[in-house]
Parts: C-alpha cells; sequence; structure tokens
C-alpha cells in the first residue's frame, strides 16, 4: 500500500525531518507533492512559493533576501520545475512551469516555462517547445517522403 504524501511541519530555522531548513515559514507557500532535498536552505522572508510537483535538489540555496547585495523580492518555482543540487535562486525570479536548472547554477533571472538553464550566471540551454517543434516538423517531412509515389 503507498503512503500518502504529507507536507511537513516547518518551524523557523529549524531542520525538518527531511533534513532542510526555512527561516519565516510564514511566508512560505507550499503546493502539493514537492520534494525538498536534505540540506537545502530557503530564505522565505520577503515570500517563497513552490507549486505543485517541484523537485528541489539536495544543498540548494534560495534567497527571497540577500544579505550580500541586500536584493529582496519572492521567489516563485512554478509547476512541475526542477531545481538542480547544489544550485543557488536569488530574490525576484520566477522559474517557469516544466522548466530545469541544472545543478550547481546561480540564477539571478526568471526563467520561462519549459526551458533548461544552467551555469554560473544560468543561462539557457535548451528551450523544449522549440525542440519538441523541430521534432514534430521532421517527423511530418519523413511523412510527406513516404506519402510521395
Amino acid at each position: 500500500m503507498k503512503k500518502k504524501w504529507r507536507k511537513p511541519i516547518i518551524k523557523h530555522g529549524k531542520m525538518t525531518k527531511y533534513n532542510y531548513l526555512v527561516q519565516h515559514p510564514k511566508n512560505l507557500k507550499l503546493g502539493k507533492n514537492f520534494d525538498i532535498g536534505e540540506f537545502t536552505y530557503i530564505n522565505s522572508n520577503y515570500g517563497v512559493e513552490i507549486q505543485d510537483m517541484v523537485q528541489i535538489g539536495s544543498h540548494c540555496s534560495i534567497y527571497s533576501h540577500s544579505t550580500i547585495d541586500n536584493k529582496k523580492g519572492p521567489v516563485i518555482l512554478k509547476k512541475n520545475s526542477r531545481i538542480g543540487t547544489h544550485s543557488t535562486i536569488m530574490p525576484n525570479v520566477t522559474i517557469g512551469e516544466n522548466s530545469i536548472v541544472a545543478a550547481y547554477s546561480f540564477v539571478n533571472k526568471n526563467i520561462p516555462k519549459n526551458q533548461t538553464w544552467g551555469g554560473i550566471p544560468a543561462k539557457l540551454i535548451k528551450n523544449w517547445m522549440n525542440f519538441i517543434f523541430n521534432i514534430w516538423w521532421g517527423v511530418l517531412k519523413v511523412l510527406e517522403f513516404f506519402k510521395q509515389d
């Protein structure tokens, strides 16, 4: 029998039972069936939203407030987005639906939906919608070829 998924209990500055830490959990909005890896740090002082089916790797840092440069603002991880291990997300950043952040990346700008970004700072690696369009275009061309007598 499959166990029912439950949101963990989150207390300010305390490790959860899954070994990640959240500061200012009152400003953390959580969806369903998310997964946050061990030793991840979330500063939600100015708001962090983690939507349904989001996966965050271990050892990530998510900042709604950066004390180094004093930037402040919400962070939004949209549905089904994935954040690779050891990545850092800075304030005022939205990661689009179905997007992927490669491991060890530094994200300081918004990532549109259906894209893969990575690096320091993170840059576009793959636009999945263009990739899928190109595959379908190729399939149509092959079908056209075989349709000819």
